[in-house]
């Protein structure tokens, strides 16, 4: 098997994107919330965000003109790589205390891991991705780990 994963890319683990700032409104919490259909009034009300309200809420706000041909934002931390079909491989999140409004939280993704496998119909590459939010005060809100796999 031909190595796909270059010295090259493999020295971009442990990149980090720029922190990502936003303080948390009751109104985002309820827009999320109506938006995925929660169920539960801590969510409708905005006392609390829902599992995953972080995942769409830390991310750049990108105009139009600024997607990838197929409607994503284009992912900095990440190195040109060889395999363009993109997967979800899976996600773990551990999440230490409740989003609130009124939080002012800060994200930080990094690239933990880039490992090269052979498949049954060729190669893979498994893509790990590390994110941190944590308060202003520097308290833990949620761990993520998110892995994707590209053929």
């Amino acid at each position: 098997m031909a190595e796909l994963l270059t010295p090259e890319i493999m020295s971009w683990i442990g990149k980090t994107d720029p922190p990502l700032t936003e303080e948390i409104s009751r109104r985002d919490i309820r827009h999320y919330s109506v938006a995925t259909d929660q169920r539960l009034e801590k969510y409708l009300n905005g006392d609390e965000a829902p599992p995953l309200f972080h995942s769409m809420f830390f991310r750049e706000i990108k105009r139009l003109e600024q997607l990838e041909a197929d409607g994503h934002v284009a992912d900095t931390l990440l190195p040109p790589l060889p395999l363009k079909r993109v997967m979800a491989g899976g996600h773990e999140t551990t999440f230490h205390r409740p989003i609130r409004p009124g939080d002012k939280l800060t994200a930080t993704r990094r690239l933990a891991e880039l490992i090269e496998k052979q498949g049954r119909t060729g190669p893979l590459i498994f893509v790990i991705v590390e994110t941190e939010i944590t308060a202003a005060d520097g308290e833990q809100i949620l761990s993520e780990r998110y892995t994707r796999i590209l053929r």
